[in-house]
């Protein structure tokens, strides 16, 4: 068997947006281990814009734990009740100024499964139009259309390295190859 059974734990943090804990666990060969955990508060999601004429809205924004301007999909953090299409709907107004006819699901991703517990729930959006952003007060970002086979060489070359984008536009490109989309 490979599952691991919480022993003990304590809270280490708790803040806005994460909490940390480091626990006590039983593996399966009866030893234990210590494990931290971050315990994401919200859940979020990661949206792909594709426009009919086959351009992707990406926005660009500072991270600061790296310290540099990275190009991504379209994302964040849901709020208290939200539902995960509700997060995606308002993230891709928010951040692009965009609003969709369709939303689809491109399924779920994992980011840091070692450490962490989030789960950012992945969407394609197609039937685009264009109104005013209108981001949070301590977000900025600047959007742009990319041909989505430029994103995915992009993704391809080491151009972008986030990895819900990564996952969220190379699921939205085969999708389109399929014709599913």
């Amino acid at each position: 068997m490979l599952i691991e059974k919480r022993i003990s734990g304590e809270k280490r943090f708790e803040g806005k947006i994460v909490d940390i804990e480091c626990d006590s666990a039983l593996l399966p060969d009866g030893k234990t281990a210590y494990r931290e955990v971050v315990r994401k508060i919200h859940n979020g999601v990661c949206v792909v814009p594709l426009t009919d004429d086959g351009n992707v809205v990406i926005v660009r924004q500072y991270r600061y734990p790296y310290a540099e301007i990275l190009p991504e999909a379209p994302a964040g953090k849901s709020e208290k009740g939200e539902s995960p299409e509700e997060c995606a709907v308002r993230e891709l107004s928010e951040e692009t100024g965009y609003t969709a006819e369709k939303l689809i699901p491109l399924g779920e991703f994992y980011p840091s499964p070692g450490i962490m517990d989030e789960v950012l729930y992945l969407y394609a959006a197609t039937g685009l139009t264009k109104g005013q952003t209108h981001p949070d007060e301590d977000e900025f970002v600047e959007a742009s259309l990319v041909p989505l086979e430029k994103m995915v060489e992009q993704i391809m070359n080491g151009e972008i390295r986030d990895g819900k984008t990564q996952t969220a536009i190379l699921k939205t490109y085969l999708k389109k190859q399929r014709g599913e989309l």
